[in-house]
């Protein structure tokens, strides 16, 4: 007995659905993305209020503590400026997702409406490549939002690990 579309049109279901769900993927993404811009907003606060700290009272303490500012400084800009090559990809990445969306979706839905018409038709090897098509779009959106979100996560724990370093360094 051969596979139908029919038999196989639960699966195609399931395709069509989870690839209009994937805009939701940015979720993933998203907050740690934000949370890294804020962690380096903070970082400069904190660091201009160092940079201005009055308990300096001498000469050597205060150009001492200037020097140790200043190294931090180069420091927060190398990692940022590091991040803000980054913060193109985020956005492109971004982007990519609902590319991936728009596209899955399109040809699940296509599958899923070519099922309903050829229900009881063979389903065909072009037909199997298809559906599997339509699965990578989730798969690739998955992966795009893990890795920015992962990336995003690794630049906001060095960027507090600065930070860190900036309070013990700097008091």
């Amino acid at each position: 007995m051969a596979t139908t579309w029919g038999d196989f049109q639960a699966i195609i279901q399931l395709s069509a659905g989870l690839n209009v769900a994937i805009l939701s993927f940015v979720d993933i993404s998203i907050p740690a993305i934000k949370e890294r811009r804020h962690v380096f907003t903070k970082a400069r606060q904190e660091l201009e209020i160092y940079r201005k700290n009055p308990h300096k009272i001498t000469e050597k303490d205060k150009k001492d503590h200037a020097d140790k500012v200043g190294e931090i400084d180069r420091e927060l800009f190398d990692l940022w400026h590091t991040t803000s090559d980054f913060e193109q990809v985020e956005d492109s990445m971004l982007k990519t997702t609902g590319v991936f969306g728009l596209l899955g979706a399109i040809l699940s839905i296509s599958l899923l409406w070519y099922s309903g018409a050829h229900y009881d038709e063979t389903f065909s090897l072009p037909g199997m490549v298809l559906t599997a098509a339509s699965f990578f779009s989730l798969l690739a959106a998955f992966c795009v939002n893990f890795f920015t979100a992962f990336r995003a996560t690794h630049y906001t724990q060095r960027c507090n690990d600065l930070r860190q370093k900036m309070r013990e360094k700097l008091k």
